[in-house]
């Protein structure tokens, strides 16, 4: 018997040792401790006009405009609202406010809340995407810090998790969800590959945040490692796939055709709008051609999965015919006869990869309340697309995306009147005017 509770004694006194390294590794900040920890934000007013230059590159590459400005608003004001399966979050002001900003934060208070998702007010939601901000260099932070103390204080008190659901609104609960998802490591080079491509992983998987819309994630909302970049679901938006793949990423685009879409929103083929237009406009378009070629390279040589495409829906079926008339009645002034677009301005759909996905959420929202494309300062003429809510039903606009998804070469699976439905009643489209 004493043997067995010596047994049972050790096994648990090995489990709390386990934990609490595992607690360590995944919580601790020390990486951090090569910032200042005396001087608060609100003091600090950088005369290093390089640093200053080479923060706000930095702010570009991680976006951080788009999430923390409400539009027409004051710039890193907060309030920004990000709607998840837990509740709305709403981003935080980090403008150097003393009362209701980060101006009390120390340097060190900064890398620690940025890298390691510990603010002033407790654990971080991985909606601030430190869990790739872990990544970012120590250089990079000095001269974002220094960047941020030039921007302008504003007062604008902001109750991040008030609209999160019980208990996801606990922030300490936060701390659980780090042991289990944060890799709480800075970024190492490979040096198997080249200098672009290794400045392209740490674009895409650091400042650049990539995974936190295109990659899928768990029950939990942490990102699904397997399924890197193959495509994540935001509500009423879809990141698309954007791994090497060529059937339904970017394996068949060029690198040329990859830059200069990250640089104006706009190639041969595909437009950005939505979250992409705003990533777009806030950062991509800010970046040197050197580095969004980085990219490009990058995100081309991850694999993604290989899938066997679908059988196109056969034309003759007469929901097809008479979809065909439908989109050249409604459609193909715009995007063409053969699915052609125009370049610049609106999308194609021939060899477009965007809209083969198994998701059709981009589609149909587009469908029901329109789009608009980006506009950037090379291509300043965003298009916009108008709503068809009130002119199809939900069978009729599934029908027209079927007939475009399959289509021109395309092949893809059809769309559904009920997922239609369903977008009508999440988005309060207005049903159509008539009924056939």
């Amino acid at each position: 018997m004493a043997n067995w509770k010596q047994a049972l004694g050790a096994v648990v006194v090995l489990g709390i040792a386990g934990c609490g390294y595992w607690a360590y590794d995944r919580l601790n900040t020390s990486r951090s401790s090569v910032a200042d920890d005396t001087t608060a934000l609100v003091d600090v007013k950088s005369t290093d006009a390089a640093a200053i230059k080479r923060g706000e590159y930095v702010m570009r590459t991680g976006d951080c405009m788009a999430c923390h400005t409400v539009p027409g608003k004051d710039p890193f004001a907060g309030g920004y609202e990000f709607k998840t399966p837990f509740g709305t979050l709403l981003s935080s002001n980090i403008t150097p406010d003393r009362d209701t900003g980060i101006g009390k934060m120390t340097e060190r208070d900064f890398f620690d809340a940025v890298r390691h998702g510990q603010g002033s007010k407790g654990f971080l939601y991985p909606a601030m995407t430190y869990t790739a901000y872990a990544k970012l260099t120590d250089q990079d932070m000095h001269d974002l810090w220094a960047y941020m103390s030039t921007v302008t204080p504003v007062k604008n008190a902001v109750d991040e998790n008030a609209g999160m659901r019980f208990p996801y609104n606990i922030r300490p609960a936060m701390a659980g969800w780090n042991m289990l998802f944060f890799d709480n490591k800075g970024f190492s080079e490979q040096s198997s590959q080249s200098e672009a491509w290794n400045r392209g992983k740490y674009l895409v998987e650091g400042g650049g945040h990539c995974a936190a819309c295109h990659s899928p994630r768990n029950n939990l909302g942490a990102e699904i490692a397997s399924r890197f970049l193959q495509g994540g679901n935001l509500g009423d938006w879809y990141a698309p796939d954007i791994t090497g793949n060529p059937h339904s990423g970017l394996g068949h685009l060029s690198n040329e055709s990859i830059v200069e879409y990250l640089k104006t929103g706009s190639n041969d083929i595909a437009i950005a709008s939505g979250p992409m237009a705003e990533a777009v406009e806030n950062s991509t378009q800010y970046l040197t051609d050197s580095d969004l070629n980085a990219i490009a390279t990058y995100l081309k040589s991850i694999s993604g999965v290989t899938s066997q495409l679908p059988a196109p829906v056969p034309a003759e079926q007469p929901a097809m015919k008479a979809a065909a008339l439908r989109y050249e009645v409604n459609c193909s002034a715009c995007h063409g006869l053969q699915g052609e677009g125009i370049k610049s301005m609106i999308p194609a759909f021939a060899n477009n990869n965007a809209i083969l996905a198994d998701d059709a959420t981009n589609l149909i929202r587009a469908m029901l309340v329109g789009a608009r494309a980006v506009a950037t300062h090379d291509k300043p003429t965003g298009a916009g697309m108008p709503s068809f809510e009130w002119k199809m039903d939900d069978r009729q606009i599934a029908e027209t995306l079927t007939y475009i998804r399959n289509s021109w070469g395309n092949a893809a699976k059809p769309v559904q009147p009920g997922d239609v439905a369903k977008m009508r009643r999440e988005l309060a489209a207005r049903p159509n005017l008539t009924t056939n």
